[in-house]
């Protein structure tokens, strides 16, 4: 089972590169943040990908997720979701027989910090709820959070920035510890330049100077079966770079 996730950055922006990567991996699920359009702004190929359940929440040039099932990974229209504590578009899940998949984007945190954390807090009793049910569970998206120093290049490293504060990493890492594993880490546990942001200036993103704070967390059953998960650093302008990840599982 492949995954695509990718923060787009404005969606209408990346019609062709998200119909070039779609169509190059094929992925069984597909998970996009900052989607900046409502699914009246979309193109009809877009909302209508071909081969593919598709659910857009999003507003005018603001935030919004996408969450796309293979209709050959599921042959009936699933049910998608939207927990309670979801606002501006931030979130979107969807039940499969191998796992609950969830699309997220979390603040940013510039203009409210305690926001901010209290999505995190919330996205973390949630997957506390899921686990508890015993419900696989693989989170993909945007969470705006450099896990740690080594996610971050020595360049941008600030330790009161937002995205590197102590209390959004144990924010982070409480969501993690709830049966979950951060499958790029890993398959890549030595790592130091695997980064998945770069701020769009003095061509940092082909130097490799960034963050990592996109991810596929997964429950540990499921992420012992990763086989791969890769970021497409010369994929699209956005700028995210894609994750792709692969599950050895039924698909």
């Amino acid at each position: 089972m492949k995954i695509l996730n990718w923060n787009v950055n404005g969606v209408r922006a990346r019609q062709a590169e998200l119909q070039e990567i779609v169509e190059r991996e094929r992925p069984a699920v597909i998970c996009l943040q900052e989607l900046k359009a409502s699914p009246e702004q979309l193109p009809v190929w877009v909302v209508e990908m071909e081969g593919y359940w598709c659910y857009w929440h999003g507003g005018k040039g603001y935030s919004g997720v996408g969450l796309h099932v293979s209709k050959a990974l599921c042959p009936e229209r699933p049910d998608f979701h939207h927990p309670s504590f979801d606002f501006e578009h931030r979130l979107v899940t969807v039940h499969l027989p191998q796992a609950t998949i969830a699309s997220v984007y979390v603040p940013n945190g510039g203009k409210d910090f305690d926001a901010k954390l209290r999505f995190l807090e919330a996205l973390d009793a949630w997957a506390d709820a899921q686990q508890q049910d015993g419900r696989p569970l693989i989170v993909c998206g945007d969470l705006n959070v450099a896990r740690t120093d080594m996610d971050v290049h020595p360049k941008e490293r600030k330790p009161r920035v937002i995205g590197q504060r102590p209390e959004e990493r144990a924010l982070l890492e409480r969501l993690i510890s709830r049966g979950l594993d951060d499958v790029q880490r890993r398959l890549h546990p030595d790592d130091a330049e695997l980064f998945t942001w770069w701020a769009p200036w003095r061509n940092l993103r082909a130097r490799n100077i960034g963050w990592r704070i996109d991810y596929v967390l997964a429950s540990r059953a499921l992420a012992e079966r990763a086989s791969s998960c890769t970021v497409e650093r010369e994929t699209g302008t956005s700028d995210h770079g894609a994750i792709v990840a692969v599950f050895d599982v039924p698909a």
